[in-house]
């Protein structure tokens, strides 16, 4: 007879949790006696000027997520058979998806092991008379070299994108995140910064690809140049697909984008606090942060020594109600990223962060309590396996 597993006490504080307020709630409501809740309506023409005054971005488009806009991406850069696009191991699988759908190929590079970015010389030893297009991606907020990629897309005549799906209201040298690439992505889910569940932003910042864009994000029509008044009809014009937010959940970002600085300080604050007990430690590692990054308090990670003390931390952490997280699956092991990607360079440092690092519960809405609480049960895990400080 198998014994029932012991039961786990309830979670108190979970990984993230959305802070929806009276700003979100009036916008919503304000959708619905609109009466419109397709997508391009008022709310999202709202949420795309607010990312542009934030951004200069010559032209953003909502999407119903991240992937999609960088699905759009490579639409709109006729990428297919016979294209390489060098990205990060250590990433999301949109990032790779959105280009392997078109029959493009996504080579994997190792990343720095402070910032867990692109490293700047493996994407140059990367570069082969294939290749298209390098996708850097700000991990946790904190920007890439951005001048050193923008000067070797340059050398080399390639097309710069930004993966800054966990970017929002983060810069690099005063610049914000996502206005330094040809085009970047958003992302609007549930666990990031900004919030409206799903949803994300296609940012362009080259002119002659705003129409392209466009077309493609009305199913391959232009029916933005008609709702302009531009044509007198709408007609097909390339390919595309339906990547258009409701207004329902645009009306939600709209709030959300309305108290963006407000968020991001609310994080910024848990952020400190954690850095402030564990960023001096000797037996753990914590973010670095270059001179160069204003970052947006999106995750606070650590790493130990090896994936035991990890996962032992995990289910330390759990059993006081606490969930943390690991993060990425390095995917070049991936039975995906080996059928449709391949990989350049050793992964050291990939493997090492998809084995050692975890994130510790952030959100705007975390009580001083909870995070007293997370400080003290870190700490207790830190002790008891002798990795606290003398």
């Amino acid at each position: 007879m198998v014994k029932n597993a012991p039961s786990l006490p309830p979670i108190r504080i979970p990984f993230c949790r959305p802070d929806y307020g009276k700003q979100e709630r009036a916008a919503f409501e304000e959708a619905i006696a609109g009466g419109r809740l397709e997508g391009g309506g008022v709310q999202t023409q709202a949420c795309e000027a607010i990312l542009q005054d934030m951004t200069g971005a010559k032209r953003v488009l909502i999407t119903p997520s991240c992937t999609a806009a960088l699905e759009m991406m490579a639409l709109a850069l006729e990428l297919g058979p016979g294209d390489e696009v060098i990205m990060p191991a250590f990433t999301f699988v949109s990032t790779a998806n959105a280009f392997a759908l078109r029959g493009a190929t996504p080579v994997f590079v190792d990343i720095d092991p402070l910032t867990m970015n692109l490293d700047i010389e493996a994407v140059r030893a990367a570069i082969t008379p294939k290749t298209r297009a390098i996708m850097v991606v700000h991990y946790a907020g904190v920007g890439c070299e951005m001048e050193a990629f923008e000067t070797l897309c340059a050398e080399h005549e390639l097309v710069l994108l930004e993966d800054a799906a966990q970017a929002v209201g983060a810069y690099w040298n005063g610049k914000a995140l996502g206005s330094f690439g040809s085009m970047a992505a958003f992302s609007f889910h549930h666990t990031k910064n900004i919030t409206c569940g799903e949803g994300g932003a296609l940012l362009i910042n080259q002119n002659d690809l705003i129409k392209p864009s466009e077309f493609i994000r009305d199913k391959g029509t232009d029916r933005a140049d008609f709702l302009r008044g531009q044509v007198s009809k709408y007609e097909w014009r390339s390919l595309g697909s339906s990547y258009l937010l409701s207004e329902l959940a645009a009306a939600v970002l709209l709030g959300q984008l309305q108290r963006e600085a407000a968020l991001t300080q609310a994080r910024m604050q848990i952020w400190q606090s954690y850095d402030a007990h564990f960023g001096r430690s000797n037996s753990i590692r914590t973010p670095h942060i270059p001179t160069a990054a204003t970052h947006n308090a999106h995750i606070y990670a650590i790493r130990f020594e090896n994936q035991t003390l990890r996962d032992a931390c995990i289910a330390f952490l759990r059993k006081n109600g606490i969930i943390a997280a690991p993060h990425y699956v390095a995917l070049h092991l991936t039975p995906a990223g080996k059928q449709f990607g391949r990989a350049s360079g050793p992964m050291k440092h990939t493997i090492d962060a998809a084995q050692t690092l975890l994130r510790l519960p952030l959100y705007s809405a975390m009580g001083e309590e909870e995070v007293t609480l997370v400080i003290e049960s870190l700490s207790a895990f830190l002790h008891q396996n002798g990795l606290a400080e003398a």
